[in-house]
């Protein structure tokens, strides 16, 4: 608990988006707020739930796909159940985790525009998932598909290796962390260009395809299998929420209040990219989305890790499963990938935040 005598004449420094250590007193978070914060948000989460896929280029009757009443006729119900609900809940599962990387990325390199794909995550899961299609590994074996298996596996390589080429003997410097992830990024993403140009017109699409990012599928298996990283991941994070508070305002300072630094870096960093890792493998590089919830949801509530870290988790999984929807809706019978809708959503921000927020980007 931090007390009262913390010298405050170091907040003028501070970028809007960090918090300062004596924001707990001067703006508590207290029980009735966490609440309604956390019920608004999940309000908003379920409303997008079960609206989302009743929008598509067929019309339903939300009320009699909902009916209790099983009827082998019921079109309505199935496409609501079998063609658009899995694909609503692998969306709410892939914003959840790529907006709470977001915040935990921007916290531990101190920087307003980071995204979960700054650390080179997404480049590595897109060579890994572009050179199984090179190799004609894209098939099922024993019932799994390879293709998410290769880009997990690129992602986890891509994680260890910026780790390894970052890490000092003592602690994990951001910066280098930072240039580490931007470097391989270029470098993968030289790697992904040779591979398009020795590969043919089929691979080529597929590989284009897959890197516009994509939710489209129709299992719930697919959204069990990156639950498990997505929940553990978010656990570990939010156990963080308190140390995160501290590290925006300084290296220093986190360690003068009892915070391990290296170690919180090194947790954050694990979790954070092996959630974005496990929902990339899946669905493939979706932008922005980290960028957009995350300051959005700052503006609104504050910058307090401990209810930032649950409010991205809700109204990320919210923001993508309505660009979900619209890419259904926008040209029909055409749907466009939700990448596609993502930057075109996230580009004007990010200019937006680059005009205003210049003085905060701290590297």
């Amino acid at each position: 608990m931090l007390g009262r005598t913390i010298n405050t004449s170091h907040r003028h420094r501070l970028p809007a988006w960090h918090v300062a250590p004596d924001t707990y007193f001067m703006n508590p978070l207290t029980k009735t707020r966490f609440l309604l914060i956390l019920s608004c948000c999940g309000l908003v989460f379920l409303l997008a739930a079960i609206l989302c896929p009743a929008v598509g280029p067929t019309r339903i009757d939300l009320l009699r796909a909902l009916s209790l009443q099983s009827d082998s006729q019921n079109l309505d119900r199935t496409i609501f159940f079998v063609a658009r609900l899995p694909r609503t809940l692998f969306a709410a599962s892939v914003g959840a985790a790529l907006a709470v990387s977001g915040v935990v990325f921007q916290a531990l390199l101190r920087n307003a525009l980071a995204t979960p794909f700054t650390l080179g995550v997404s480049s590595g899961s897109s060579l890994g998932a572009v050179l199984a299609i090179r190799l004609g590994l894209d098939r099922m074996f024993w019932g799994v598909s390879l293709l998410p298996v290769a880009a997990f596996l690129g992602a986890g390589a891509t994680i260890l290796l910026v780790y390894s080429v970052a890490k000092s003997r003592t602690h994990l410097p951001t910066v280098t962390l930072l240039l580490a992830g931007v470097t391989l990024s270029f470098v993968f993403s030289a790697f992904i260009l040779f591979l398009h140009h020795l590969s043919d017109f089929t691979q080529s699409y597929q590989m284009l395809r897959w890197m516009m990012g994509s939710l489209d599928v129709l299992e719930y298996s697919v959204t069990l299998r990156v639950l498990p990283f997505v929940a553990v991941g978010f656990g570990m994070l939010l156990a963080l929420s308190r140390r995160l508070n501290l590290l925006t305002a300084g290296e220093e300072l986190a360690a003068s209040r009892g915070v391990d630094v290296a170690r919180t870096l090194k947790t954050g960093y694990f979790a954070a990219s092996l959630m974005t890792g496990a929902v990339t493998a899946f669905s493939g590089p979706i932008g922005f989305v980290g960028l957009i919830v995350p300051h959005t949801l700052r503006l609104l509530i504050g910058a307090d890790h401990r209810i930032l870290l649950p409010a991205s988790l809700l109204i990320g999984g919210a923001f993508l499963m309505v660009c979900d929807a619209l890419s259904r809706i926008l040209m029909p019978p055409v749907e466009i990938p939700v990448g596609i809708i993502t930057a075109i959503l996230g580009g004007p921000f990010f200019i937006w935040l680059l005009k205003t927020k210049r003085e905060e980007v701290v590297f």
